[in-house]
């Protein structure tokens, strides 16, 4: 089974895959997230994975188009606590250091410990574990970065220094996607995502979210895009956990007469945080 991430080999996009498919599932890199995409529909990949959001960061706005108009299906998804770790060339110690590379966001991530050492000169890259991978591709002395352990697993680096994030309940969640055809359809699924746009009038959104409520499905996440070449006028993604099947069903049932469009993304198990 082949499965597309986004990012290089050692990223958190490869642990995430990881843990959903096991360790011996195969890898392929990609650029970006709309490469993601394309090798998935181009059956060059049989699923991708693909970061969605973030517990701190929040929403990632790009991705939720791309999912919207790739044509893909949600067939599962999976949390990822986040560990930052200091790493670099075995035999260099914390003291050898002076340069720090990693992703911005990354590099954010760890502010509070990076401030208090002082002397490092902080260099923002395309990737965590591609700065990992350069460290040994290059042999850089007195430079470490930032990545997961994997990164320094795979590329033979020691860590100087473990957990250096300040946040230390930092997920990322990712959506597991397929191609229909390709679908792998979970047991006893109970969370949805769709995406929707109801009536420019008074009252259109609220009558959907009422209809959501009094059947007592739970709605996780609603998040507005604006509908391009039109006025004022947006769509949702909503994520909704429920008991059973047919509790969902007869929520789709009832809000579609109250919007414009709406298609199910997905039905799958949620996935555990721990």
């Amino acid at each position: 089974m082949k499965i597309a991430i986004q990012g290089y080999q050692g990223c958190f996009h490869q642990i995430a895959a990881q843990n959903y498919f096991g360790k011996e599932v195969d890898i392929f890199p990609c650029a970006t997230f709309g490469e993601l995409i394309s090798r998935v529909n181009r059956k060059e990949a049989d699923h991708g994975v693909m970061a969605i959001e973030n517990s701190i960061a929040g929403s990632i706005l790009p991705n939720y188009t791309l999912l919207q108009k790739s044509g893909l299906q949600i067939m599962g998804e999976t949390y990822l606590k986040i560990h930052q770790h200091l790493m670099a060339l075995p035999g260099q110690k914390l003291s050898d250091i002076r340069e720090v590379h990693s992703h911005p966001m990354a590099l954010l991530q760890c502010m509070d410990f990076l401030t208090t050492q002082g002397r490092f000169r902080l260099v923002e890259t395309e990737d965590t574990a591609l700065s990992a991978y350069h460290l040994r591709q290059l042999n850089l002395l007195h430079i470490a970065a930032i990545a997961g352990k994997l990164a320094a697993e795979l590329f033979d680096l020691e860590i100087l220094v473990p957990n250096v994030h300040t946040e230390k309940k930092n997920y990322t969640r990712f959506l597991v996607i397929s191609r229909s055809q390709a679908l792998v359809l979970e047991k006893d699924p109970n969370k949805s995502s769709i995406y929707f746009h109801t009536p420019n009038t008074r009252g259109a959104l609220a009558g959907v979210l009422t209809r959501i409520a009094e059947e007592g499905v739970n709605l996780t996440k609603l998040q507005s895009f604006p509908i391009p070449g039109s006025e004022w006028k947006y769509y949702f993604h909503a994520d909704m956990e429920f008991d059973h099947l047919g509790q969902f069903e007869r929520v789709i049932r009832r809000i579609t007469p109250l919007t414009e469009s709406l298609k199910v993304l997905g039905t799958y198990k949620k996935g555990p945080t721990n």
